[in-house]
């Protein structure tokens, strides 16, 4: 069987096949959770060898595939506290050494994400042997949380400039500001003897009134978000990421006495939604002048950021739209 990624016999626009990616599938992904009769509910994303295969696709500095790691766990997580039909997607934009940060995660899990970095203006954050922060490789710029339901619905974006060292103190950031609410975010994502990890717990606070903790004052209220936020804050990274450490376990350590209740889980896969029919719509949007300086002895290559795979078109098969 040919690869997508070059030109068969089969159009194009027809061609959807997926490309040689990994396929894999991680079934508890995502592990919903909330304290019984206590206004906290929350996430635990462990992305397993799944990170491992979606942040070794590009060939970054640690400190970068670090963020994207962090980046994918969150999104993963933030994803799975929505009810809809489509993608979510995080994204940050600066002027740094980083200035792009991309993952997306859709209603089923499917997840994807990358960092587009430029080593020359990474190389004087790592001279002195130090990890850079998130801000020093971001730079000044926006971070912009995106649910796009297709063309048929109205999509929500909500924006905040980059604000804090790391991407968990962005995220605190944007919660606080645009949605109000109080949360509690722990990334982490390193690489371990059996590969990259990444993996996120994320608390929040709902509202008393409409059946969680309303029976409860608000002292009582505040007092049990303090008591989640305490018992969250003894969580390191290596638990976090420590494969043999199963979810439901580290769970029931930090929030047993608490009321513990553990919902549905949800699975992640390796999401990257590239094919020859995606991309060739691309190239036809472009005019032929556009197109004839794209082609290379008569081949034009698309890379999708996301796989890092090469798509080889025939230019003589391309039609611009200025072509009809």
């Amino acid at each position: 069987m040919s690869s997508p990624t070059e030109p068969s016999r089969t159009p194009d626009f027809l061609n959807h096949d997926r490309p040689p990616v990994p396929d894999i599938v991680v079934p508890r992904g995502v592990q919903p959770f909330h304290l019984r009769d206590k206004p906290v509910r929350g996430r635990l994303v462990r992305l397993g060898a799944l990170a491992d295969a979606l942040l070794t696709r590009h060939d970054n500095d640690p400190a970068v595939t670090t963020l994207a790691g962090q980046a994918l766990a969150l999104t993963a997580g933030l994803a799975a506290a929505l009810k809809f039909r489509g993608s979510f997607s995080l994204q940050a934009k600066g002027d740094g050494p980083v200035p792009m940060l991309l993952a997306d995660c859709t209603d089923s899990g499917a997840l994807r994400g990358y960092a587009r970095a430029d080593a020359e203006k990474l190389a004087p954050h790592l001279a002195d042997g130090a990890t850079p922060t998130a801000a020093a490789m971001l730079g000044q710029g926006y971070l912009a949380f995106t649910c796009d339901q297709g063309p048929e619905m109205e999509r929500y974006q909500g924006l905040v400039a980059i604000e804090g060292d790391s991407l968990t103190e962005m995220t605190g950031s944007y919660f606080r500001h645009s949605e109000q609410l109080a949360t509690h975010v722990h990334l982490a994502c390193a690489r371990t003897p059996s590969g990259w990890r990444a993996a996120a717990l994320i608390l929040e606070r709902v509202a008393g009134a409409g059946g969680v903790g309303e029976e409860l004052d608000e002292d009582a209220q505040d007092d049990a978000w303090r008591t989640a936020l305490a018992l969250a804050a003894t969580l390191t990274d290596t638990e976090l990421l420590d494969d043999t450490l199963p979810g439901e376990r580290l769970l029931h350590r930090l929030f047993h006495l608490e009321g513990l209740a553990l919902d549905r889980a949800r699975a992640l896969s390796y999401g990257c939604r590239c094919s020859r029919a995606r991309l060739s719509g691309v190239l036809a949007g472009f005019g032929a002048d556009d197109l004839d300086h794209m082609a290379e002895d008569g081949v034009i290559t698309m890379t999708c950021e996301f796989c890092n795979l090469g798509f080889r078109f025939d230019r003589s098969d391309i039609t611009s739209a200025e072509q009809g």
